[in-house]
């Protein structure tokens, strides 16, 4: 089987590392002849050493020993992290950053944000769109997440950009109000649990008021097809 050849490769790699067996040298691959120079050795070594670790954790999953580790995968809730907008403005957010979304891939690159500030008016050069990004880009991938588009209007709303950078251009002209909303900094306990309530019935009544809109829309185009169908009746 593969594992049982893989297991065996693996125990000789073992036995070379550790002394008890000389390894094969095989034609022309001797020093000076195709072979490895002495400054490549311990770069060698430490190459095994990390493969023989890998194809030993390969052999125990084989074998049932040991499992699969999947990578943990922190899901981002805009709603419950930027608690100072509503959901009404960080829909807005994401209306904007999907429209200039243009290869639909949840990032915003440097190209896509070079057209976002010509259309907004604001053209910027490039090292001053790699400065935007880069003062945002907690990653440091050189392009916009979701996530760091709206750290742009938070820095914003708390005043934390310079008036002549590219991102306080692009939250003024984005025609979003970033203004903070609530209290901020209770002294107390009372308050902050009251400012705790006054957050949570605020987030209820925006879904309430959400769920009205829609119920209006579906009530609307049901009278508009009734009313077709009255009108279609009549011609026949």
């Amino acid at each position: 089987m593969a594992s049982d050849e893989l297991a065996s490769k693996l125990t000789r790699r073992l036995k070379i590392e550790e002394g008890a067996e000389e390894p094969v040298s095989l034609t022309g691959t001797q020093d000076g002849v195709g072979g490895r120079s002495e400054e490549e050795k311990p770069a060698t070594a430490n190459a095994d050493s990390e493969l023989g670790a890998k194809l030993l954790r390969r052999t125990d999953i084989n074998d049932g020993v040991a499992e699969h580790q999947q990578p943990s995968k922190k899901v981002f809730n805009p709603y419950t992290e930027f608690k100072e907008f509503s959901r009404k403005q960080i829909k807005d957010m994401e209306k904007m950053f999907k429209q200039y979304d243009a290869g639909k891939d949840g990032f915003i690159d440097l190209m896509e944000l070079k057209l976002m500030m010509e259309k907004l008016g604001a053209p910027q050069t490039h090292l001053g769109l790699k400065n935007m990004i880069k003062e945002v880009d907690e990653d440091f991938d050189g392009k916009l997440s979701f996530r760091e588009f709206l750290l742009i209007f938070r820095k914003a709303a708390a005043g934390e950009l310079p008036e002549d950078s590219g991102l306080h251009v692009l939250a003024r002209l984005s025609e979003i109000d970033v203004s903070t909303e609530g209290v901020k900094g209770a002294k107390t306990f009372f308050e902050a649990k009251v400012h705790a309530i006054t957050e949570s019935n605020r987030f209820e009544a925006e879904i309430r008021q959400e769920q009205e809109e829609k119920k209006k829309e579906a009530e609307d185009k049901k009278q508009r097809q009734a009313a077709f169908k009255d009108l279609k009746s009549a011609f026949k």
